[in-house]
């Protein structure tokens, strides 16, 4: 079990980079969707993307990018608080995720920040704050990397993946690509366990000493994965295992926020959310002692009112 819990824990360092083995070059006049209703958002090349719209239409716009293997439902909390503080709050389950299309192809990072672009674009937003959490991190980096800050107003980070978790040559202190590939052996081999053995381990922090394991916490986890496709989420273990964010940070010129816990098994503070705020000039940095990975459940009245002051600031 000791065994199994440090291939999870250092596995899921990954969770939420995403490199692609087809990414594509942006086409930014191309990002408007062809086809929408209240809840869906037809991309350029098919996908179906659901998106959620909470608060007033005419507040100051808000969207979330979630995690690995998670969709929207993820940031209910936050997006709740913020709407009720007068927020239009957006998010949409990634390609491949929740209730979103599951293309057999496009499951990388390029075509996430695509997406992104997509439904910031076909909802006309303006002034917009992109929030990210772990993957969702790496999603809103490469968006501005593609894309640009015009529509942009300020960036938030939360248990961020970026700047680059694979071991490299001039990445020495990232993992090693043996990681990742036990994350994709266990995949293949059950990943409802697999799920179930992240939710209840080192995501939120619940096998550590003294901690009592939140059953509603790991079945949400577990329903959120379960929901996705099974090639899109084996895929984007290859897509957030690799995708090197340095270049895209470069590219913020906006205020940002980085928000990390010091006690995060998955994506360590040290060489993710402190390297993040030293790329991105003048970023901030809040660290929360002793938070783990899913802050955004443990930690959320926090998190709330973090995001709340940085909008507000």
């Amino acid at each position: 079990m000791q065994k199994l819990n440090r291939t999870l824990t250092a596995s899921l360092l990954a969770i939420g980079l995403q490199v692609g083995a087809n990414a594509y070059a942006a086409q930014p006049d191309q990002a408007i969707a062809t086809a929408q209703t209240p809840s869906l958002i037809t991309t350029p090349d098919g996908v179906e993307l659901y998106y959620k719209d909470w608060g007033p239409k005419d507040g100051p716009a808000v969207t979330f990018s979630h995690g690995w293997p998670l969709s929207s439902d993820s940031w209910e909390s936050q997006m709740n608080f913020l709407a009720a503080q007068g927020y239009r709050v957006i998010a949409h389950d990634r390609r491949g995720h929740g209730r979103s299309s599951q293309p057999w192809n496009g499951n990388d990072m390029d075509h996430y920040a695509d997406d992104l672009a997509t439904v910031i674009n076909t909802l006309d937003l303006h002034d917009v704050t992109l929030v990210g959490f772990s993957t969702g991190g790496g999603e809103v980096a490469r968006y501005i990397g593609r894309h640009g800050t015009e529509r942009v107003a300020k960036a938030i980070l939360v248990s961020a993946v970026p700047p680059l978790m694979l071991q490299t040559p001039d990445n020495p202190s990232g993992l090693p690509i043996e990681v990742f590939d036990g994350l994709r052996e266990a995949s293949l081999d059950n990943r409802s366990q697999l799920y179930l053995d992240i939710a209840s381990g080192p995501f939120f922090g619940f096998n550590r000493p003294g901690m009592e394991p939140n059953q509603g916490l790991i079945q949400s986890f577990w329903a959120q994965g379960m929901q996705g496709g099974h090639k899109n989420t084996y895929d984007s273990i290859a897509a957030f295992s690799a995708t090197d964010f340095r270049e895209d940070l470069a590219a913020f010129d906006i205020p940002t926020l980085v928000i990390h816990g010091d006690d995060d098994q998955i994506v360590p503070l040290e060489i993710s959310g402190q390297s993040s705020a030293a790329l991105v000039k003048d970023a901030e940095l809040i660290v929360y002692e002793g938070a783990p990975h899913g802050l955004a459940d443990t930690h959320k009245d926090r998190l709330n009112q973090d995001l709340l002051n940085f909008l507000q600031h």
